[in-house]
This record gives structure tokens, sequence and C-alpha cells, in this order.
């Protein structure tokens, strides 16, 4: 770090010694007559020492570093790297924040930044300065892949699983907005212009993407506390949290009723009735496979139901 600017010895002795002119600190300079002699309260001399030191302050930091990438790519030492990781640290935060800007609730940024500092660097052993590229580029790109790496290793469902169950669900809101009422299985796939076969085989697949307690759908707001976390206290209710807990359940029971028959059964008896699939099927008098199909298919139409309410 550059020295702290020195006042000239004439204007610091001056101004200690309490010399005034018309009640303003008198320095040399304003002995002169239409001598600039402050500048925002300051002496003139003293700001332009401060702006002097912030110029070079810039400037000593950029060849620092640029002194830095020049030793690391030649000695390759742990210590000047580690260095360079810490002066570009705040890249990770930023890239962590713009990731993690959509993602559910409980994704934590620091696991996103931790593995971006992984990804920060990768980007600084591999970084050839001789190229003439700008670094930051680079490693904006190398964190984020890091970042969305590790979220995919997390994933168990395939990716390709994923994009399906986005079409599915596109094809639902296309549809019940066209027809005004559920769609069929024949009508949705129909729509998606697969056979009724595969789509009940596309259920059988999607079933994994349909890990999520219903009370998440009906959250206040995306991203916020689900309704169970926002239940009131019995010795002393919330007279608006009990009329969001009315309102949530309204919608629910709106959109349970608006399904099939067979699927408000699948829904009721397990939700409610807390049956398990094999337990169902003897009720409904099909295999357990086929009762997993029609859970999935359920609540798919339910968070279609339940969205399409949020945004209206």
């Amino acid at each position: 770090m550059p020295p702290d600017p020195v006042l000239p010895a004439s204007a610091s002795t001056q101004a200690s010694n309490g010399q005034r002119q018309n009640g303003v600190p008198r320095t040399e300079a304003s002995s002169e007559p239409g001598a600039d002699t402050h500048v925002n309260g300051a002496p003139a001399a003293v700001q332009a020492a401060v702006t002097r030191a912030d110029v070079r302050s810039g400037d000593d930091v950029e060849a620092g570093i640029v002194a830095l990438w020049r030793s690391y790519g030649k000695s390759r030492d742990q210590g000047q790297r580690d260095r360079l990781v810490l002066h570009y640290a705040p890249l990770v935060k930023y890239v962590a924040g713009r990731v993690g800007t959509g993602l559910p609730a409980h994704v934590d940024v620091a696991d996103l930044i931790q593995s971006g500092i992984f990804g920060l660097v990768d980007a600084i052993e591999k970084f050839e300065p001789e190229r003439g590229l700008k670094f930051e580029t680079y490693a904006m790109q190398r964190i984020r892949g890091a970042i969305l790496d590790d979220l995919r290793s997390q994933d168990w469902v395939p990716r390709s699983v994923r994009s399906r169950a986005r079409d599915v669900e596109r094809a639902l809101e296309r549809l019940g907005a066209k027809l005004q009422r559920t769609p069929t299985d024949r009508e949705l796939a129909a729509e998606l212009k697969i056979g009724l076969a595969e789509l009940r085989e596309l259920y059988g697949q999607l079933q994994l993407t349909s890990v999520v307690a219903l009370d998440e759908l009906i959250a206040p707001n995306k991203g916020g506390s689900s309704l169970a976390e926002s239940l009131p206290d019995d010795a002393a209710e919330d007279p608006v949290a009990s009329l969001v807990d009315q309102d949530s359940r309204r919608q629910l029971a709106d959109a349970i009723a608006q399904l099939a028959e067979r699927d408000r059964v699948v829904v009721t008896l397990y939700y409610f009735e807390n049956l398990t699939l094999a337990e169902i099927g003897k009720v409904l008098g099909v295999t357990e496979s086929r009762v997993c199909q029609l859970h999935t298919r359920a609540v798919l139409r339910l968070r279609t139901k339940l969205n399409e309410q949020s945004e209206a």
C-alpha cells in the first residue's frame, strides 16, 4: 500500500497554528489573491495529494497483479496461486448469485460459492496470459460451469427426463387454456405427438420428478415459507395467517375437484388417508405400477392448475 500523502510543511504548520483569514484556515497558497485554497472544505494541496495517491494505488494494484501472473506462470507456486484466488474471489460470489436466482429455496448460495471456488482454481491453473485474453471473462465461464456440474451431480433425475417433464407441463397448460377443462390422456398424447402407451410409460419415468410436498405448491410466494412452516399458534391465532390458510386450502380443493375421478381418489387415499401405493392398487383393482402412473399424472395436473391460479 502506498504511504499516506504528506502535507506541505508550510501548509501543515500554518494550519496547526490556527492562522485564519476571514474565519477560514489560511495556507501559503491562500496568500496569493484569487488562489483556490479549498475544495470541498479541504485545502487544495491536500485534495491534489489524495487524488495522486488514489491513482498510484490503482496503478500499483494492476501492476502487482500483472507481475504476480508472470511469476506464477514461471514458477507455478501454490502460494502465488492462492494470492490470485483471493484477488478474484469476488467473481465467485457474483456468479453464484446469478446462478442461484430462480433455483429452489433449499439450494444454499454458500454451497454454490464453494463449488465456484473449485472452478476459479481450475481457471487460474489453466489460464494462459500470453494469449492476451481477459481473465475475468474466462474465469466466469469456468466458475459457472463448475457450479452447474455440481448441481447436476446432486440431481438423481436424468436431464432428459427433466426436459420431458417440462414438455408435459407446457402441453397441459396449453390444452387446459384451449379446452377450459382438464385434458384427457388421449388429448395430451395427441398434443405431444406420441401414442397413449408411450404417454403412460412417460408417466412412469416422470414419477421421479414428482417428489414434492403439496403444501410447497401452495406456498404464499415462490421461494418463501411453505404453508406448513407458517401455521399459526393456537394460543395466539393471527387473523391474516388464518385468511391465507383458508384461501390456500380453497385453491387446493378447487384444483383437486377439477381432476378426473380416479386421480381424485388416488390423491385422497395417498395424501389424506395415508395409504401406500400397493394398498391403493387393491382398492382400485389395478397394479401398483399403474397407481404410480396415476399418482404422477395427478401431481402434474395439480401443479399446473395451482400455478395457473397463482399467476391469475
